[in-house]
Parts: structure tokens; sequence; C-alpha cells
């Protein structure tokens, strides 16, 4: 006997969590990393293209004022890699109680270091995306719909991993 249905409304917001999520951060670090510079594309010229637009990517984290020297260059380098490898892990759906959280915690960074440089009116671009798109409440608005899908996603794998799989059989009990 089944101990609860197959579908509903936390695994539907896990699902699509992962499917919005997911896709995103695996663009959104891939194109920090290899889109910027396609004209430097043949294969000798891959580490000097992915290099330059790490250096442009540390640029624009530079931008926000917010971190030391070493900082941005961390962040620089660290974090296009960490999104595509969190997007990938994400869509495999392998380990969410581990991979979601942290997920949730860049999400509400990047929410809280737009939010701040929107209210100091700074007049930088984004850094999310290969295209350079400035800091304005439609990026805001954006941040925090994807933090609150990341909360929520978050929130039902730690409540989902408590219950039943749907599929289980029910385990009967032998009577003596």
């Amino acid at each position: 006997m089944m101990e609860s249905s197959p579908i509903n409304f936390r695994r539907a917001i896990i699902w699509i969590g992962r499917l919005i999520l997911g896709p995103i951060f695996i663009y959104a670090g891939y194109s920090k990393a290899f889109l910027p510079n396609t004209h430097f594309w043949p294969w000798f010229f891959l580490k000097f293209s992915v290099a330059t637009n790490i250096a442009n990517f540390a640029f624009q984290v530079d931008a926000f004022q917010m971190l030391p020297p070493w900082g941005v260059q961390f962040v620089a380098h660290a974090l296009p890699f960490t999104e595509i490898f969190l997007g990938v892990m994400l869509l495999i759906g392998w380990r969410l109680r581990i991979w979601a959280p942290i997920l949730t915690i860049i999400m509400i960074g990047f929410t809280f270091v737009v939010l701040r440089a929107y209210l100091l009116h700074m007049n930088i671009n984004c850094g999310c995306f290969a295209t350079p798109e400035p800091i304005g409440l439609k990026k805001i608005l954006e941040d925090t719909a994807m933090s609150i899908l990341a909360i929520l996603m978050t929130w039902f794998v730690f409540i989902e991993a408590r219950q039943p799989h749907p599929w289980s059989a029910a385990q009967e009990v032998p009577s003596a």
C-alpha cells in the first residue's frame, strides 16, 4: 500500500526548482568562464580565453566594492565552476540535501549583493551572465524570486527526506 502520493505540492516545487535553477546556474557559470571571448576560441587560445574571461569577471566582482583583492580573485576563479557544478548536481538530483542549501545560500548572497548595489546607486553591471546587464529593480525581483524558489526547494527537500518514498512497498510484518 502506498504511504503517500507520488506527486504532491512539495515534490512539484522541488522539481520546478531543480528544472529552473539548475540550467540557470549552469549557464551563468558557463557564460562567466567561456562565453565573452568567443573570438579567441581555437584550442591553443582556450587557456587565454578562459583566463581573460575570469579576469573580466574579477573586474565585475571588484566593482561591487565588497571584497579585498584576494577575495575578488577567489570569487572570480571559484564561482563560475561552482555554479556549473551546483547546476549539474541540481539537475541530477543526487544528494539534494547537500547541494540545495549551498545553492540557496549563494542565491541569497546574490540577492543581498545586488540589492546593496542598487540601494547605494552603483552604476555597475550585474556580472550574472556574459551579457552586461545594469542593476535595477528587474534584477532585484529576479534574484528575489529565485532566492524564494531556492529556499522553498531546500525546505521541501528536507521535509521529503523524512517521508517514505511514494513507490516503496509497505513492509508487511509476518504474524507469528
